[in-house]
């Protein structure tokens, strides 16, 4: 079951389908979490497969880090958080790796 798989499917006035936005869980801090400087380099998707061993779980890190979300590029030089417990947050959304 991919992240999507609970997302509503909705229609504009056209008729066009579009996913409704989705609402993730709140990341908890804990201590096993890591945290890294950002390079000009890093992208979310490269640390997810840096520290997940899987690219599709970049939304994990961007979630923990909301006040860098918009972009797939962290700010370079900033301290970003690497949730360490990623089982936790893909059972909090009933997701199956």
């Amino acid at each position: 079951m991919g992240r999507y798989s609970n997302t509503l499917i909705q229609r504009n006035r056209e008729g066009r389908r579009y996913y409704a936005a989705n609402r993730y869980v709140e990341i908890p801090r804990s201590n096993n979490d890591l945290y890294v400087i950002t390079t000009d380099e890093d992208r979310y998707d490269l640390l997810a497969n840096q520290y997940y061993n899987d690219p599709s779980f970049w939304w994990v890190i961007s979630s923990a880090n909301p006040e860098y979300i918009g972009s797939m590029y962290p700010p370079s030089g900033v301290q970003i958080r690497i949730p360490n417990n990623l089982a936790f947050v893909l059972n909090a959304l009933n997701i199956n790796e």
